[in-house]
């Protein structure tokens, strides 16, 4: 334990449930018993990921890895050291009387925010259903796309947990489901700045313990999980909050180890000139192998009798 807590801050790009497993960490006080003097911050996409770690703003992003790509190109140096989803975990829905590619084509479409994960994995949807990415205009609307879809201010927007739950139980339109077709991809990265892991791998190190840790207490104790899952993405309805709950438990990898695979989907589709095509450029094993040795994952599994 370090004889003074470590400052430590964490960036949130959208308020979901990837990010639980760090809420759950935080709420339950892992950080502090780590040695850290913990903080998230607010942000708004991945845009931002490569100036806010190099100069020192946050010490990890959590951001899907076509940030870390589109970084590395402008010229950050950025790497993933872990993943909290390794699949699309999003469903593209349309506006009211929108139900086909052909009425979508032409029109507005909600992301986040330029560079964002929802805007590739849009693409992704777009494909899929026949179009290309510049047969709709990709409009920035921020992190809740769905009142903006209701609204009609966009022809469809792509919606992950809570989100998502609630515009199916409201019986909104979903034109394709990413999750359903389990598309391996980096959805969920944790990010830092290749020198401050060099210069602060024990900082981090401490970070990766209590976000395991906590991704095992909530996956193990779902009557402690579910009130903080409640708090934090503000939802009042027992089953949205179920099956965001659900969703998480599923879907997130509970060492939070992030794949080749998933990676490599990423580094296939993003558009960043000049970008590496290795994916060992974006993704250090290291720590995962690290906490691996030393019987950290098996101490977890062991304590909250999950496996």
């Amino acid at each position: 334990m370090a004889t003074h807590p470590i400052p430590f801050k964490v960036g949130e790009a959208s308020p979901a449930n990837t990010f639980f497993a760090i809420w759950m960490a935080q709420a339950a006080g892992l950080y502090e018993e780590y040695g850290l003097d913990f903080d998230i911050v607010k942000m708004i996409g991945g845009s931002d990921t490569g100036p806010a770690l190099s100069e020192g703003r946050i010490q990890l992003m959590h951001i899907g890895m076509s940030s870390v790509v589109r970084a590395n190109a402008a010229g950050f140096n950025t790497i993933t050291i872990g993943s909290l989803s390794n699949v699309i975990r999003s469903t593209l829905f349309t506006a009211a009387g929108f139900t086909s590619a052909d009425q979508i084509k032409g029109g507005a479409v909600g992301i986040s925010s330029a560079g964002s994960e929802s805007e590739l994995t849009t693409v992704v949807a777009l494909e899929k259903l026949g179009l290309a990415r510049d047969d709709v205009t990709l409009k920035e609307i921020g992190t809740l796309r769905l009142p903006p879809l209701r609204a009609g201010e966009v022809v469809a927007t792509m919606l992950g947990e809570p989100y998502r739950s609630e515009a199916f139980a409201a019986g909104e339109h979903a034109i394709i489901d990413l999750l359903a077709d389990r598309i391996p991809w980096l959805y969920s990265g944790l990010v830092v700045d290749k020198p401050y892991l060099t210069s602060n791998r024990d900082a981090v190190l401490r970070f990766m313990c209590a976000t395991v840790e906590g991704n095992y207490l909530a996956v193990s104790d779902s009557a402690r999980a579910k009130p903080v899952m409640a708090r934090m993405l503000n939802i009042t309805d027992q089953k949205n909050l179920d099956v965001t709950y659900d969703n998480f438990k599923t879907y997130t990898p509970l060492n939070a180890k992030p794949t080749r695979e998933g990676g490599q989907a990423i580094i296939n589709t993003v558009i960043a000139p000049g970008a590496s095509r290795n994916v060992d450029d974006y993704q250090d094993w290291s720590i995962h192998e690290e906490l691996k040795a030393a019987g950290f994952f098996d101490t977890m599994a062991q304590k909250y009798g999950v496996s």
